[in-house]
Formats: C-alpha cells, sequence, structure tokens
C-alpha cells in the first residue's frame, strides 16, 4: 500500500482546517490542544464553555482536543477526558449529540435550554436523581426576569393541554428556575447566566 507524500498530506490538513475556520470560526471552537490542560482542567474549561453555548444558541461546536501525541506515553488523556464529559452532558441535558471530527476532534451538537429540565439528571450514570441547588427566591429576581420566567412558564403548561394555568403556574416557574439554576451552578456570574438561560428558553418556545 502506498503512503501519501507528506506535501499531500499537509495539503489536506491545510484544506480541512480552512473549512472548519468558515464552519464554525473562533467563536464556536475551543482549542484545548494549544494550552495542553490536565484531564480534570479540560473537563472543567469544556463544561463551563459548552454550558455557556447552550445559553447563546450556538447550535453545533468544535472541541480540538488534540491527539495526545504530547501526553506521556501517547495516551490522549485529553481527549478521554473531554469524551467521558459530552457523555455525562448528554444525560444531563446539555449535549444533543457529539461525534468524532478528526483523530483529535469533536463536533458537538448542543440541545435546545429547555432540555435541562426535560431530561433526567443522573448520578453517577446510576439512575439516582441528582439533588436539584435551591434558586434565588423568585422575588429576589429582576421584573423582566421574573416576567419571561412566568411566560415560559404558561407556555410549558399551555403546551401540556392545561387551559387553567393560573392554578399552576408559580409551581412551574419554581420547577423550571430549579432545574435551570441546578444546571448553572454556583457561579460569580450566576445571576446573569440565570437571566440569560430563561430568555434562551423563552425565545425556544416561539
Amino acid at each position: 500500500m502506498k503512503r501519501r507524500p507528506r506535501a499531500l498530506i499537509g495539503g489536506l490538513t491545510a484544506l480541512r482546517q480552512a473549512f472548519d475556520d468558515v464552519r464554525f470560526g473562533p467563536q464556536k471552537t475551543l482549542n484545548l490542544r494549544d494550552t495542553l490542560p490536565t484531564a480534570a482542567a479540560a473537563q472543567a474549561r469544556t463544561e463551563s464553555w459548552l454550558r455557556q453555548k447552550q445559553v447563546d444558541r450556538a447550535g453545533e461546536v468544535l472541541i480540538v482536543t488534540g491527539r495526545g501525541n504530547q501526553s506521556e506515553g501517547g495516551v490522549p488523556v485529553v481527549r478521554e477526558a473531554v469524551q467521558r464529559l459530552l457523555l455525562v452532558l448528554r444525560r444531563r441535558g446539555v449535549v444533543s449529540s457529539h461525534g468524532e471530527h478528526t483523530p483529535g476532534s469533536f463536533i458537538v451538537t448542543l440541545a435546545p435550554v429547555q432540555s435541562l429540565w426535560e431530561s433526567p439528571r443522573r448520578k453517577r450514570g446510576r439512575g439516582v436523581a441528582e439533588p436539584m441547588s435551591a434558586p434565588p427566591s423568585l422575588d429576589d429576581l429582576d421584573a423582566d426576569t421574573r416576567s419571561r420566567l412566568r411566560d415560559l412558564a404558561i407556555r410549558s403548561l399551555e403546551g401540556l393541554g392545561i387551559k387553567d394555568t393560573d392554578a399552576f403556574v408559580r409551581d412551574e416557574m419554581l420547577r423550571q428556575f430549579s432545574a435551570i439554576a441546578a444546571s448553572i451552578g454556583e457561579r460569580p456570574d450566576r445571576e446573569t447566566r440565570l437571566a440569560a438561560a430563561v430568555r434562551a428558553a423563552l425565545d425556544q418556545h416561539e
């Protein structure tokens, strides 16, 4: 079997990179290969980035992990860590699907924001529901976010065929907001991200 000339391989790599730049661009590309993070750091950075991109409704994104050629023993530690994380985030309603783009990268399709509460949250893959963190009081929300959350709850109830939404709307607001808050976790910019997630979920109902 004949080997391809190095010049041809290099040309194909450059061509693929050019297509990726057009398809994804810097806003939809997470490059872990250049920073050589640990497995734990790669997972933390990837999860935070994907959750933000989900709220931004990025749709399809690219994660570059590298092949692990510079890792000890040539083991693709970062790639394997990210792949494990993607499986977890799929169960948690962040990722809709993912697949290998190249031996050193993944294409990830993000789930709609409402998948955060529609998908069962599991602990360690054993079917045990994770406890949700308590969301901020609805009364502490700014008026705009509270109004959007109410609209979101009403549309969700109407989608279930419930006509008398007034009797259930506050409980539905709390249910949906609890799920959103649990997915975001405790972060310095938590309030901003909560408001953005509510806006994104409402837009996706339209």
